[in-house]
């Protein structure tokens, strides 16, 4: 997290805000794949991608996404940032986030920050000019999140941000400045929100922590947030009891913050004991729901709780500030109701048992489940947004795309108007196919998996029409009239 070798001049004025175009080497290497009939390992449809033109980015950042096969509209949205010396890949290979994006169904984008905006491509957490709401990296992440919202649809009462070290410290930044976005954070080995105003208070708060009392911590958040007066993000706190790089204290004042602005007191709720020497203290709001966690890892140094395996709760693979403890991302999820077992329920009716599809159409898919004692009523979410309302044990949704599928949960309501706990999610596919049409390269098209070469030429999957030479100077539109069948389309795309 150390920003002490910063830049010591500003940006420069004439940088620009988008990205760099290809260099000359990459388009040297892409003309001698063309002549020796050589083609780069097609990406898979779900991968890391990098966006571009997602707003002004007047923080000059850069933005990748991580957005699984077949993600319905609705779902959840992770924003994900990466501690000093990393990058946006580094954090998407360690961090064990991905896993879950695949596993509860909700999109991850993963900001990147670089040496230019700072010496040792830490987030400026510290810089006035970058963590205040509306400007900078602030802004320049927010927009990323306005990009998911319009282009996948990530339901906006979901959204949800994460990150380590420096990244912790950017966390707090933008929960602060925009709870009106945020439902939930989760600061891993970070600083308060509002600790610091320059690089020589940012040292401060990182080697010796600041004590404040509750209610200054909790006034710097509300501050920062342009009178902003609830609902509140959700917010878990991370912190290993060996850190030398983030003094452990920072946890304590974190706490401190978000309990104050919560309006709830400082002893937990319950506290847990978890697998890595984790100690969990919960601090549940007026309604008995978690509001505040913290977690603290015995003995574990400066970065974040991983726990590679295969299990469930294990997530992520070992590797600098990547720590062999907890799967800290899997308890983060958990936390937030992205795992569909909770997801927001307050009441204590039980979750609904046997949700089961029961029929689809193009436009609509059919669910059923187990009555629960004491439910007046039943709320049906689809991609964790709540869709519809029912008396009864059954519910067709119906306004759907074709040949797309969709995550489902149903919860209890009793006669108060107390939503219970969420059920496990199901998913189900309508029937029929949703043409798509795709503009791009010719390079890009082959890496996409819409299209093929041979000798130098590019061919269309399915159709296997000639698109020309296996370059990114040539650019076609590619229908897909059925899955993994494309034709040209230049002349207008009937989808």
């Amino acid at each position: 997290m150390n920003p002490t070798s910063r830049p010591s001049t500003p940006r420069r004025s004439w940088r620009l805000a988008w990205p760099r175009p290809a260099s000359a080497a990459a388009v040297v290497l892409s003309l001698i794949a063309v002549v020796l009939g050589l083609s780069p390992t097609p990406a898979q449809a779900a991968s890391l991608q990098e966006v571009t033109g997602f707003g002004s980015n007047p923080g000059s950042l850069r933005m990748f996404q991580y957005v699984p096969d077949n993600l319905p509209s609705g779902a959840p949205l992770v924003v994900a940032l990466h501690g000093c010396t990393q990058s946006a890949g580094d954090y998407y290979s360690h961090s064990g986030w991905p896993k879950y994006a695949d596993t509860y169904g909700f999109a991850l984008v993963l900001p990147q920050t670089s040496s230019s905006n700072n010496a040792n491509s830490c987030f400026n957490w510290y810089q006035s000019s970058d963590y205040t709401r509306d400007q900078g990296e602030a802004l320049s992440i927010k927009q990323m999140v306005d990009y998911a919202k319009s282009h996948y649809g990530s339901d906006p009462g979901r959204v949800y941000v994460t990150g380590l070290s420096a990244g912790g410290g950017m966390t707090s930044v933008m929960l602060a400045d925009y709870p009106d976005v945020f439902a939930g954070g989760a600061i891993d080995s970070g600083i308060p929100a509002g600790c610091a105003t320059d690089l020589s208070s940012g040292l401060t708060c990182e080697y010796n922590a600041v004590n404040k009392t509750p209610r200054q911590w909790g006034d710097a958040v509300r501050s920062a947030s342009g009178g902003w007066g609830g609902p509140w993000p959700r917010v878990a706190i991370w912190q290993g009891t060996g850190d030398t790089t983030v003094n452990p204290a920072n946890a304590t004042e974190e706490r401190d913050q978000w309990t104050d602005v919560w309006g709830i007191g400082r002893t937990p709720s319950s506290t847990t004991t978890l697998t890595g020497g984790t100690t969990q203290a919960v601090y549940n709001d007026t309604n008995g729901r978690p509001a505040v966690e913290t977690f603290s890892v015995s003995g574990m140094a400066h970065g974040l709780a991983v726990d590679p395996g295969s299990g469930t709760d294990q997530c992520g693979s070992t590797g600098t500030y990547y720590l062999d403890s907890i799967c800290s991302s899997y308890w983060t999820a958990k936390f937030w109701g992205l795992d569909g077992a909770g997801g927001g329920g307050t009441g204590s009716l039980p979750a609904p048992t046997g949700l089961t599809v029961t029929g689809t159409t193009d436009t609509s898919v059919s669910l059923s489940w187990s009555a629960v004692s004491g439910a007046a009523s039943y709320n049906v979410y689809r991609g964790g947004g709540k869709v519809g309302s029912t008396d009864g044990t059954s519910y067709t949704d119906t306004g759907l795309g074709s040949g797309t599928t969709y995550a489902y949960t149903v919860a209890a309501v009793d006669s108060g108007g107390v939503v219970g706990t969420r059920s496990s999610t199901v998913s189900a596919t309508t029937t029929g196919y949703q043409p798509q049409c795709f503009t791009d390269n010719n390079y890009n098209q082959v890496a996409a998996g819409r299209a093929h070469q041979s000798l130098g030429y590019v061919y269309a999957n399915g159709s296997d029409q000639n698109m020309g030479l296996h370059n990114v100077a040539v650019t076609h539109t590619l229908e897909e009239t059925s899955s993994g069948y494309y034709v040209i389309a230049d002349s207008g795309c009937p989808s």
